[in-house]
C-alpha cells in the first residue's frame, strides 16, 4: 500500500532528536562481515528499511541473518562456504548492495553482483570499482546485466589511484585488498568517516590498515580474518538533516550522538548565516533566536566538503531563508529533483545546469508533491513544516529507507506530521 505523510505548516521544531548509526556505513559493515567465517555482531544499526533488504540479501549468499531493529542489533554467522551472486531483485532496489563486490572477490575468489539500482539522483559508474580489482588482479567484465569479478587464485597487492574519491570504489579497493597476498596503497581515495568506520572493523578483524581518513591508505594483506563485535558510527547525514530542520523551522533542536566535527563544513554554513550551533555533552545544538537567518551558497564537494546527501536540506532552507543563494551540485547530475517539487510549494528557485539559485521567501503554500530519494524526500517534509496549510509528501517509502520512524521523531519536536494511505492514482 502507498503512503504518504501528511505535514501540517507552522511548525517550529523544538526539543531533542537521537541519531543511531549511520546508514550509509551499516550496510556497507554488513558486507564486511562476508570477509570472516564465524559470528560478527553489528550494534548501533539504524532501525531502517535497507538493512532488512541487505539483510535477506546476505542470507540468500548463505549467511545467517538475526536482526532486531528494536535493539539496533544484527548478528550475522558467516558460514565457511558461502555464495558469490547477488541477485538483481533486490540489488535494484539497494545502491549499498554494490559493497559486497570487494568481500566476495576476496573470500571466494569470484563475485557476480548485478549493476545496482537505488535512489533516482544520477548514473553512478562501476568503472572504478572494476579497474580496483583488476589491479588486485581479478578479471572484471559485465555480462547479462551482472558486474562479474573471477580471481580463482586470490587477489595480490599492487598500487591502485582513483580517478575519482569515490566512497564505493574505496570500500570495494579496501574491503578485496585486505585478503590480498602483499601489500596494496590506494591512493586518491575517500576520507569519509563512515571509511574510517569500515577500516576500524576490518582492524577489530584482524586486518592491517593505516591511513583510513586520509588520501592515502595502506593494506598489509592478512592469510585470514576473524569475526568481530562492532558499534556503527553515528550518521551524520541523519544529524545533518536535524540541524537543518532546526534551521528551516526557526526552531532550537539539540542532535544527540551528533558529531559536530563530522559535519563542520554545513554547521560552519549555519552558523556563519546566523544560526546559534553548539556542542552540547550529548551531541550538538542548532537553533535561531531572531527573525529569518540568512541565505548561504552552496557547492557540494567530496568530504570533508558538503555533503551531497544534505543538498537537498540546504535547498529546503534557502527557499524560506533571507536573500539570495546559488546552491551547486558538483557530484550527481540529476539531483535537482526537489526543486521542481520545492515550487509547488511556492519557492523561489531557478535551475541552469548543475547550479540552482534560490531567492528566499517568508513563507511556503502547502501543496502535493512527490519525494524521488531518500533525502528529496525528507527535505519536502521540513519544507512543508514551513508552509501554509497542509502538504502531502508521496513516496514514504523512500523516506523510510533512510530515517527510522520520521514522523515519530518529528511529532516529539512539536510538528503535526501523520501518515496516511495514498490515494493517487498510479500509473506505474
Amino acid at each position: 500500500m502507498r503512503e504518504r505523510f501528511r505535514v501540517v505548516g507552522g511548525a517550529r521544531l523544538v526539543g531533542e532528536v537521537t541519531v543511531v548509526g549511520a546508514k550509509n556505513s551499516a550496510l556497507k559493515l554488513m558486507a564486511v562481515a562476508l570477509l570472516a567465517e564465524g559470528r560478527t555482531t553489528l550494534t548501533n544499526v539504524p532501525a531502517i528499511a535497507d538493512v532488512t533488504i541487505m539483510a535477506e540479501l546476505l542470507r540468500r549468499l548463505g549467511v545467517g541473518v538475526e536482526y532486531v531493529p528494536e535493539e539496533n542489533r544484527v548478528v550475522l554467522d558467516v558460514p565457511a562456504t558461502i555464495g558469490h551472486r547477488a541477485d538483481y531483485e533486490l540489488v535494484r532496489a539497494l545502491r549499498a548492495s554494490i559493497s559486497v563486490l570487494g568481500p566476495l572477490v576476496a573470500r571466494t575468489g569470484q563475485a557476480d553482483v548485478a549493476v545496482p539500482g537505488g535512489d533516482a539522483i544520477g548514473s553512478r559508474g562501476l568503472d572504478l570499482h572494476a579497474a580496483a580489482l583488476e589491479s588486485l588482479g581479478a578479471k572484471v567484465h559485465v555480462t547479462h546485466g551482472y558486474l562479474v569479478a573471477e580471481a580463482p587464485d586470490g587477489l595480490r597487492g599492487a598500487e591502485i589511484r582513483l580517478d575519482f574519491p569515490s566512497v564505493g570504489a574505496t570500500e570495494n579497493a579496501l574491503t578485496a585488498s585486505v585478503l590480498a597476498r602483499g601489500t596494496t596503497t590506494i591512493d586518491n581515495v575517500a576520507k569519509e568517516p563512515e571509511i574510517v568506520d569500515i577500516a576500524n572493523m576490518l582492524t577489530s578483524m584482524g586486518a592491517q590498515i593505516e591511513g583510513a581518513g586520509t588520501s592515502r591508505i595502506v593494506v598489509h594483506g592478512v592469510e585470514a580474518l576473524s569475526p568481530t563485535e562492532h558499534a556503527v558510527v553515528p550518521d551524520r547525514i541523519a544529524a545533518g538533516t536535524w540541524a537543518f530542520a532546526g534551521a528551516t523551522t526557526r526552531g532550537d533542536v539539540e542532535v544527540v550522538g551528533g558529531v559536530a566535527d563530522h559535519l563542520r563544513v554545513p554547521l560552519g554554513m549555519l552558523a556563519d548565516a546566523g544560526c546559534t550551533v553548539e556542542s552540547t555533552d550529548r551531541g550538538f545544538r542548532v537553533a535561531v533566536r531572531d527573525g529569518r537567518p540568512r541565505s548561504f551558497d552552496v557547492a557540494t564537494l567530496p568530504y570533508p566538503g558538503f555533503p551531497t546527501d544534505l543538498q537537498p536540506f540546504a535547498l529546503a532552507y534557502n527557499v524560506v531563508a533571507d536573500g539570495s543563494a546559488m546552491v551547486t551540485e558538483n557530484l550527481f547530475e540529476a539531483r535537482f529533483r526537489t526543486v521542481q517539487e520545492l515550487a509547488r510549494l511556492g519557492a523561489e528557485a531557478q535551475i541552469d545546469g548543475h547550479h540552482v539559485m534560490t531567492h528566499g521567501v517568508p513563507l511556503l503554500s502547502g501543496a502535493p508533491v512527490e519525494s524521488s530519494d531518500i533525502r528529496s524526500g525528507a527535505a519536502l517534509v521540513i519544507a512543508g513544516l514551513v508552509a501554509e496549510g497542509d502538504t502531502l509528501v508521496s513516496g514514504v517509502h523512500h523516506i523510510d529507507r533512510g530515517y527510522p520512524r520520521f514522523e515519530v521523531a518529528l511529532r516529539a519536536l512539536g510538528a503535526d506530521v501523520t501518515r496516511e494511505p495514498d490515494d493517487a492514482l498510479d500509473f506505474d
